[in-house]
Order: structure tokens, then C-alpha cells, then sequence
């Protein structure tokens, strides 16, 4: 990516393409004003354009040709997104006015914006650190209250705050240790004890924070959840009951599932993706045969497996080597059809797997309350916790436990009988480097690229 630079005046559509009451150019940079200005005729020829004002006028491509009716609004900078100067025009959405109107500013000097840039030049500005610019997409992607109460949280700033006072202790650390590297004299002896106690705060602080990515990914992401079983045994059945609505094929015909059929709702907070898959037995064509191979694969990225045996039917040999095949697999052996007269033994199937039990009858619904319950606890055993600061994001992750990793090391390091500081300060300044890639400091521009090129547009 090449990083814009203050020369540059940006635009793009920043709503979402299609019919609706409101549609956004957005612009950017130096010449944002100037090129409204020469392209908006206002209903009173005499505003004054104040900052932060709405004013109503047209969009004209020339004096005899009128584009739309908008309201446009001048915000001079540093009190804006990108503390540049950015002007918004507010007309009427669909795709043959918007992209006139861009097309309008692009005539006038702007150039588009790449995706993410309007946020990009936040974070470049100062105005936002890199944990709050990461907020924005999550934000816009969240998927549940609370994901959306958590990404609010970053986007407020409080993780980069936390993240940025560990970091600053750390560097304190390192003051201590680099003062007694070069002006012995001066500082004196250093005992290593006085580093160990604000060393093992700074740890447990991160530890704490690197442990939360467990449920904060499944509140990014989503936990994903694979129906699996024989045919016939009532997958898509259970599908369409955990919806509420009909959403897989159900028949009595083996084998109507031939491709993945995913949906999302929410149990306990957590998005959940359920996934229906095609039946598992030897197949009939090559259709099928594609649906299995496409169902083995999804089980392999499985968070949780539901394996679906059917309560009214002796356990069949195929079924004791699928569960066998999923060993310690995290999931659950659903028993359903528990409405018809049951010839499953129930020894038999605690015999074939470890998976803990549970009982539904996916026709009644009976039972549907205590499996949804399973699946949250299996999911976040102890219940879900969006109070405290959580990560979220992968990359913080990563991050965070090579950051760990160097300050363990230190902490053996300062155990040593003779201490070793010039390795203690390597090891911190590691430490602190890889949290400066969190929120910004030390991030490289490959990084900034990655990041911002999962934005739209027009954020």
C-alpha cells in the first residue's frame, strides 16, 4: 500500500449500493471543499458555509444540467474522522446517482479512495490508535449485542488504553535496567527483585487479556457448529427447528442433502453458524460423493460437532466408526426422534463414544431447550463475560503471546544467580515492540495493508 500522503484529496461512496432514502459521497483532504463548492449550487446563494453546517442545494454538472437534490456539509479539519478537512453529500441513493456524483468529485481532482483510507488517514492523524481503527470493521460486522458491546469498547479505546499503560510500564522496566547498562556509577547496583514484583503485574495483566481470545473470537466469529450423521437421521430436520423456520429440504428419500446448508443465530450471546450436512454413508453418485467430501471437510473445521443418531433405530456399525473417527473432537451424541418407540441402547452408544448425551425429538421439539444449553456451555464454560477487556482479533493474539514469551523469558533471566541485563533488556524491548504492533507504534506499512484492505470503500 502506498500511504497517502497530505497532497491527496480522496473520495468514495460510503453507504452501501442499491435503492434507499439516503446515499453518502464521502471526500477527504485539502481540496474536499473547493470541490463541492464548484459542484454545489445552494437554495440560498448566500451561506456562508459554516463547519459542521447542513446545507440544501443541488449537485450540478453544469449550469443547465442538475444531478440531485442533497444536503451537503463542509467539516473543516482537525475536528473531523480523519482531521483533515471532509465534506459529505447527502442525496438520494441508488447506483446511477451516486456514481454520477463520484465520478463529478473525480473530475474535479479527487481521486478514489482505496479501501479503508478514510480510517487509515484517522490512524495516521493521531486521532485514533490501531485497536480503534480494527474496531470499525468490527462494529459494522458484528453479529450479536454482544459483539457489538464489545468492538463499542474498542472503538471507545479502552483496549488500546490498557494495552498502551502495560506498555509503558514495561518501558519503565526497561529505563531501569538500560540506566544501570550504561551509567553504573551513577544508578548503583540494580536488585533483581525490585523488577520481579511490576514484571509479574505486567504479566498477569497479559495473560488475563491473552486467555479472553477464546471467547472473543467466538463472538468475532462465530462458533461453528456441524450437524453430521447418517442420512435419514434427521439433520435437517433439527436445522429447521434450531431456525424456526424451513430452511433445509426434509424428506423421507435418503440422501436430500447434497451440498452445506449454513444459518446463523444467536444462543447466549454468541453467534452460532449452524451447518447441515449431506448424510454419511458410502455414495450413490458423484453428486453425493462431492456433498460427503464437502461434509468431511466442514467437520474438520468444526468448533462443536452434533452427531445425530436416530433414537428409533438399533446403532448401526457406520455410526460406531464415525464416533470412533472423531475422538476427543469437541461435540455432543444427539439421540433424536425420542418421539417414536425407542430400540437404541443407550449403553451401546456410551460404549462407541465419549461424547456427552442429550435426547430431542426435532419433529415435537422436545428436548431443543437442554441441547441449545450444551452447546452454549461447551462453547464458553462459565458463561460469557463482555465486562473486562477481551481480544478479539487474531492478530492481537499472536502478539500478545509472543509479548508473553519475552517476558517469561525475562522473568528466568532475572533468577538467574548472576543476571544477565543485557539479555533482560533485549527481552523487554522485544516485549514491548510486539505490543506496539497491537496498537500501532511499531506497525509496518505490510501490516497497515493487510488490515485496511478488508474495509469498504468508503470507511
Amino acid at each position: 500500500m502506498r500511504l497517502p500522503t497530505a497532497a491527496d484529496t480522496i473520495a468514495a461512496i460510503s453507504t452501501p449500493l442499491g435503492e434507499a432514502g439516503i446515499g453518502i459521497v464521502r471526500l477527504s483532504g485539502p481540496a474536499a471543499e473547493a470541490i463541492a463548492r464548484a459542484l454545489f449550487r445552494p437554495r440560498h446563494p448566500r451561506s456562508r458555509f459554516l463547519s459542521h453546517h447542513f446545507y440544501l442545494g443541488h449537485i450540478v454538472a453544469s449550469p443547465e444540467e442538475i444531478i440531485d437534490e442533497v444536503l451537503l456539509t463542509i467539516m473543516r479539519g482537525p475536528k473531523t474522522y480523519t482531521r483533515e478537512d471532509v465534506v459529505e453529500i447527502h442525496c438520494h441513493s441508488g447506483l446511477g446517482v451516486l456514481r454520477r456524483i463520484l465520478e463529478l468529485t473525480l473530475a474535479q481532482g479527487a481521486r478514489l479512495a482505496r479501501p479503508g483510507e478514510f480510517t487509515l488517514r484517522a490512524f495516521l492523524s493521531g486521532r485514533i490508535d490501531l485497536t480503534q481503527a480494527e474496531a470499525v470493521l468490527e462494529v459494522i460486522q458484528a453479529k450479536t449485542a454482544a459483539s457489538l458491546r464489545v468492538a463499542a469498547s474498542h472503538l471507545e479505546g479502552r483496549l488500546g488504553r490498557s494495552l498502551e499503560q502495560t506498555r509503558e510500564d514495561l518501558l519503565d522496566l526497561l529505563a531501569r535496567v538500560e540506566a544501570a547498562l550504561d551509567f553504573p556509577e551513577e544508578s548503583g547496583e540494580l536488585p533483581a527483585g525490585v523488577l520481579a514484583a511490576p514484571l509479574a503485574g505486567s504479566l498477569a495483566a497479559l495473560e488475563e487479556l491473552a486467555a479472553s481470545y477464546q471467547e472473543g473470537r467466538l463472538l468475532r466469529e462465530g462458533l461453528l457448529v456441524v450437524i453430521a450423521g447418517e442420512p435419514n437421521v434427521g439433520k435437517s430436520s433439527l436445522l429447521n427447528c434450531l431456525l424456526a423456520q424451513d430452511r433445509a429440504i426434509v424428506a423421507e428419500t435418503p440422501g436430500t442433502t447434497r451440498d452445506l446448508v449454513e444459518e446463523v443465530i444467536t444462543l447466549g450471546g454468541v453467534p452460532v453458524r449452524l451447518s447441515d450436512t449431506a448424510g454419511l454413508r458410502p455414495a450413490q453418485d458423484r453428486v453425493e460423493e462431492l456433498g460427503i467430501q464437502r461434509t468431511r471437510e466442514r467437520l474438520a473445521q468444526a468448533d462443536l460437532i452434533l452427531y445425530l443418531v436416530d433414537g428409533s433405530l438399533p446403532l448401526t456399525p457406520e455410526a460406531r466408526q464415525d464416533l470412533a473417527e472423531m475422538g476427543e473432537r469437541p461435540g455432543l451424541a444427539v439421540i433424536n426422534k425420542i418421539d417414536l418407540p425407542q430400540e437404541l441402547s443407550l449403553a451401546d452408544l456410551e460404549k462407541a463414544t465419549a461424547l456427552p448425551v442429550v435426547k430431542i425429538s426435532a419433529l415435537t421439539g422436545a428436548g431443543l431447550d437442554h441441547l441449545k444449553e450444551r452447546i452454549v456451555d461447551l462453547a464458553i464454560k462459565g458463561g460469557l463475560n463482555t465486562t473486562g477487556e477481551m481480544v478479539t482479533q487474531a492478530r492481537h493474539h499472536q502478539h500478545l503471546r509472543q509479548c508473553l514469551a519475552c517476558l517469561h523469558r525475562a522473568r528466568e533471566l532475572l533468577e538467574a544467580t548472576d543476571v544477565p541485563w543485557e539479555l533482560v533488556a533485549l527481552e523487554l524491548q522485544e516485549a514491548i515492540r510486539e505490543l506496539g504492533e497491537i496498537t500501532g507504534q511499531e506497525v509496518g506499512d505490510d501490516v497497515l495493508d493487510r488490515i485496511f484492505a478488508e474495509f469498504c470503500l468508503g470507511k
